[in-house]
């Protein structure tokens, strides 16, 4: 875990999910790679040479965007894939009962959250009922109620827009937000740039330390 910065007034909490409120390295590769294979389906070419496609299209903005990194919603549009039609892939593609189960530790670290009076929202680029579906499989889709996917604003992240839905469905202001992700560039570069807090983790462990962290400090 790598602590950027906390905001003095710490209102509200916004989780990425994915690599973030789980740990599973299978599911995180699972999640991109599913949608490469069917790329490659539809347009008629072996898996890998779909992977690297995409992996070379990605080294090459990463060089022409000063190393920063770009998400596969994101990069798909450069390739004729809008994202409406990765909203539908992500929906019927994605299946995370196969490779996670319930963290009740999780679970009770963002309760603690919640009964100290943090408001906590989900900022996923996946759409809300895929991402939904894996905090069902997690066991905490009952303590992060709020989500905003893909297709919220339509947007993948990095995008002001979804942080803004953030803020207003939370009634904070940058200020007062802490984004906690596991991608510096994906999840807490422009949250940091917009005066957010931000807190890179690796996985759930990270996150139930960082709750006790914040517990702490509140109390």
């Amino acid at each position: 875990m790598k602590i950027y910065k906390i905001p003095e007034k710490l209102k509200t909490i916004i989780f990425d999910i994915d690599g973030t409120l789980y740990t599973s390295t299978a599911y995180v590769y699972e999640q991109v790679d599913a949608q490469i294979r069917h790329f490659a389906h539809l347009n008629g070419i072996e898996e890998e040479q779909a992977r690297k496609r995409i992996k070379e299209f990605r080294k090459q903005w990463a060089n022409e965007h000063e190393g920063k990194k770009i998400s596969l919603g994101n990069t798909f549009t450069h390739f004729g894939i809008s994202i409406e039609t990765s909203i539908e892939w992500r929906n019927t593609l994605l299946h995370p009962e196969k490779y996670l189960n319930k963290n009740t530790k999780l679970k009770d670290s963002l309760v603690s959250l919640q009964k100290d009076g943090f408001r906590m929202v989900c900022v996923t680029n996946n759409p809300v009922a895929a991402a939904r579906k894996t905090l069902e499989v997690i066991g905490i889709d009952g303590t992060l109620k709020d989500i905003i996917g893909l297709d919220t604003c339509f947007k993948s992240k990095p995008a002001k827009e979804v942080l803004d839905a953030a803020c207003t469905l939370t009634d904070s202001s940058y200020e007062e937000c802490l984004s906690v992700g596991d991608r510096y560039d994906i999840d807490l570069a422009l949250p940091l740039d917009l005066g957010m807090g931000a807190v890179l983790v690796a996985g759930a462990e990270d996150v139930c330390a960082l709750a006790d962290q914040l517990c702490s400090h509140d109390c």
